[in-house]
């Protein structure tokens, strides 16, 4: 059996953010066993579960991020949209679009530093929209 939401994220500026509790909370009680399954809608922004922890891990996210894809380079064709556009393309298909978690005894069965990141590769991304999915 599955439940399944759309929600919208706040705005986040560019970078890694922690939002596991943000999307708990727009979740009902979640059920003993299952997996939760979360997926943005967007190409220009991704999902990953890492540190949760120590800020500065996002912070060396976002460098070697922007050291392994930068923006500005004449190799882009598709620079309409404006010069951080093709690299926030380009970094989410690194990271992906999507994560699954398992839910055991009510709860998201995380390691103890692990955390649910929204990847804002934008430099103005706005609201993200994001699908939950509740498999029970």
């Amino acid at each position: 059996m599955a439940h399944q939401i759309e929600v919208t994220l706040k705005e986040y500026p560019r970078g890694f953010h922690l939002i596991t509790q943000d999307i708990l909370k727009q979740l009902d009680p979640l059920p003993e066993r299952g997996i939760l399954h979360v997926f943005i809608k967007h190409t220009s922004a991704g999902l990953t579960i890492n540190e949760n922890a120590d800020s500065t891990v996002r912070e060396d996210f976002e460098t070697s991020f922007n050291q392994l894809v930068p923006e500005d380079v004449d190799h882009y064709v598709h620079t309409v949209e404006g010069s951080d556009d093709m690299p926030a393309h380009i970094k989410s298909a690194l990271v992906g679009s999507s994560v699954s978690v398992p839910i055991t005894d009510h709860r998201l069965n995380l390691g103890i530093w692990q955390g649910i990141y929204l990847c804002e590769f934008r430099n103005r991304g706005g609201r993200r929209s994001l699908i939950l999915t509740v498999y029970s």
